[in-house]
């Protein structure tokens, strides 16, 4: 095959991988921006050139021949750098434009970062913004995200990260559920209530606190029981609306309650540790360019978040 044959089906190399990456016709075709039945001519004619049969066809979806997928995956960083030479032109005219896919926790999403990313767009109009809400940790690189938002204790040493806020742990409940069961005025308490708390695999439950106004902190750790755990504090926090009980939250998932009264602050002086991370973190793997987009959202968002939480 001549040099300017191979040339030619650079194109449809392409459309080879985001036909792997999207696993159906439909799905690459709206990708790419184009119609389905010009990815499959650009398969067919690809197969044709090769000798090859580079794709499985079913009624559902595609996969990848073995020949189809080695030769994705031989071409898939040429790609990946022609892209990464891309961004860099284009970011040096001093706008930040393009898709900038992020990944969060649920959360925190739903309640913090949604609200300011119509700020966002409004004020930078070519940026296009696709969100992933997962409590799941996956892997930014492979999954091909621009950014993840985590609220987790430790950051891979092969990436960089920017600190949005600080974040604590409270302990909350309804006036109506402490007014039937009394409101805890130390640890020890809250033996007798009934604790809505995030499972720790096996562990058996329970909250430990620091101490208020003491030169060394004394931790005091108090074994808890409840009726109702689960691993989102949405979940907690709506649970404890119903008057079931008291419930330990990050304070994003407490502030709107906090502030419009619904929730009241259970021993507010007594500092919690151990169960949430206490910072929460943008990161991203680390490169020598940070596109335009990703830098002017981590600024836009450290901006809003500079303050925490109220409480």
């Amino acid at each position: 095959m001549q040099k300017a044959e191979i040339e030619g089906l650079w194109t449809h190399v392409h459309w080879l991988s985001i036909l792997e990456e999207q696993g159906t016709y439909t799905a690459a075709a709206i990708r790419l921006g184009v119609s389905k039945s010009a990815v499959s001519q650009r398969i067919v004619e690809l197969e044709k050139a090769t000798g090859l049969s580079l794709v499985q066809r079913t009624t559902r979806s595609v996969r990848l021949t073995d020949a189809g997928l080695a030769l994705v995956r031989e071409v898939r960083s040429a790609y990946e750098h022609i892209a990464r030479s891309f961004s860099d032109v284009r970011d040096s005219a001093g706008v930040a434009r393009g898709l900038l896919r992020l990944t969060a926790p649920v959360a925190f999403a739903r309640q913090q970062l949604v609200p300011h990313l119509a700020g966002f767009l409004e004020e930078f109009p070519e940026v296009r913004v696709q969100l992933d809400v997962s409590d799941q940790i996956s892997s930014i690189a492979s999954e091909g995200y621009d950014l993840a938002i985590r609220h987790s204790y430790q950051v891979p040493d092969t990436h960089v990260a920017w600190k949005l806020c600080a974040t604590r742990s409270v302990l909350v409940a309804t006036r109506l559920y402490l007014e039937r069961f009394g409101n805890p005025q130390r640890p020890e308490d809250l033996i007798s209530h009934n604790c809505l708390y995030y499972p720790r695999g096996a562990d058996t439950p329970a909250w430990t606190f620091e101490a208020p106004a003491r030169k060394a902190a004394q931790r005091l750790t108090i074994p808890i029981t409840g009726t109702f755990a689960t691993n989102n504090s949405e979940a907690l926090r709506d649970a404890a609306l119903t008057h079931l009980g008291i419930a330990l939250l990050p304070d994003f998932s407490a502030q709107a309650g906090l502030r419009d009264g619904r929730l009241v602050q259970v021993l507010p002086r007594w500092k919690l540790t151990g169960a949430f991370p206490e910072e929460i973190n943008m990161i991203r793997p680390y490169s020598a360019h940070v596109p335009r987009a990703v830098s002017e959202f981590v600024g836009y968002m450290k901006a809003r978040f500079v303050d925490g939480f109220g409480h």
